[in-house]
Order: C-alpha cells, then structure tokens, then sequence
C-alpha cells in the first residue's frame, strides 16, 4: 500500500456501505474559494473541528472533504452539510453547491476523461490560485499529497455530535400559557395554573419560563 493510499485509508475508509466516514462539500460553476473559505475557516473557528482538506476537482469546482473518526448514519452526514450549507452559504444557489456523504474513498487525484485535467488536494494559501482554473494540467506528486493529509486529523464523534448540535436551527419558542382559558376549562384559578406550570418539570423549559414570568408580572 503507497503512502498516499494508506493516508487516504485513514481518513476516509470505511466498512460499511451505508455509513460513511467522507463528507464533501463542493462550490462549483464556478469555483469560489470566498464562499468556500468562509466554510474551512467557520468549522475551525466557531465549530472547534479539525481543518478539511481541500481540493481542485479537476472541472469546474472547489471542495472540502471532512473525515469523521467513525463512521456515522447517512441522515447524520447529509444533516451536518445542511447545516454548514445554511450557516454559512445560506445566499449561493444549490445549483453551485454539491453535498456528498461519501461511502467511498476520494477519488483525488484523478484525470477527467474528457479534458485529461487532474483534481488534487492542495494547501489552502493555494487555494485562491485555482478559483479560475480548479485543476492541475499534470498528475500531482503522490508524495505531496500524502503529506498534505498527513496533517489532517478526523473528526472525533464527540465533536462531530457537538458541531451536529451547533448547526440545528433553534426550536421555535413555545407560545406563552393561555391561564384564562386553561381555567375556564379546567375551573382552575389562573395564578393556580400558572404555578402548576412552573412546577412542572416535565413541561417544556420555554413553557415554564413564560410561566415565570408571567407570575411575576401578576
């Protein structure tokens, strides 16, 4: 087994067919490295997860392929690029945006049968060199591309279930308790309905919160 194919291996490989351990985001027709960017830096900064690694696709198209410790649910996987799509490209079209959950190893690098261009991984201060031209005319060193993953490290479950978390829209407050009409159905007085909110600890937080305060205000 190459070097290359052993770092690939590590990151990206996975036994089951319906669980993958690669998720690639793509910004495509054309490549935008600002978009894309925003989305390397974001995961790191506000997400605390290890850096993607980045790559030309070889036609029209930046990416990031992120690598999970373990393998996780399909649903999860496709969950997790819909959040970072709504966080952070919430304004590019889903006609330029290509999201994967990937059962199989990256096929980086390879040459496009049709224009014979290759995709590589590249460094992210190159990055910006391939907006215009998201490809390499040659086949890249596998040397080089081993030791671009090499620096790489896979995302753990506990972050990934934390980052899952952090990209969850936030639910809907509960409408504020109705005291009156909870009492003329119940014949219960409403600062008694209200207490029995509070007191509640099954009941929704947001629930007794309104409840809270509510009491207060009476």
């Amino acid at each position: 087994m190459s070097r290359l194919t052993s770092e690939l291996h590590r990151l990206f490989h996975t036994d089951s067919p319906d669980r993958p351990r690669a998720m690639r985001l793509e910004v495509a027709a054309p490549a935008d490295w600002t978009s894309l960017g925003a989305v390397w830096r974001g995961v790191q900064a506000e997400l605390g997860l290890p850096a993607p690694v980045i790559a030309v696709s070889g036609i029209d198209g930046l990416q990031l392929w992120f690598s999970l410790a373990q393998p996780v649910a399909v649903a999860q996987a496709n969950e997790f690029l819909a959040g970072l799509r709504a966080r952070y490209l919430p304004g590019l079209p889903a006609s330029r945006l290509r999201l994967q959950a990937e059962t199989a190893m990256p096929t980086v690098p390879a040459q496009d049968a049709a224009s014979g261009n290759w995709s590589a991984f590249v460094a992210p201060d190159l990055a910006p060199v391939f907006v215009e031209t998201p490809w390499l005319d040659i086949e890249p060193g596998a040397e080089g591309q081993a030791d671009l993953l090499a620096r790489l490290s896979p995302i753990t479950p506990a972050a990934f279930d934390a980052a899952l978390q952090a990209l969850r829209p936030t639910a809907e407050a509960s409408p504020p308790p109705q005291p009156a009409a909870a009492a003329m159905a119940g014949h219960v007085e409403p600062r008694q309905f209200l207490q029995q909110v509070l007191d509640d600890e099954a009941a929704p937080l947001a629930l007794r919160v309104e409840a809270a305060k509510a009491l207060l205000r009476a």
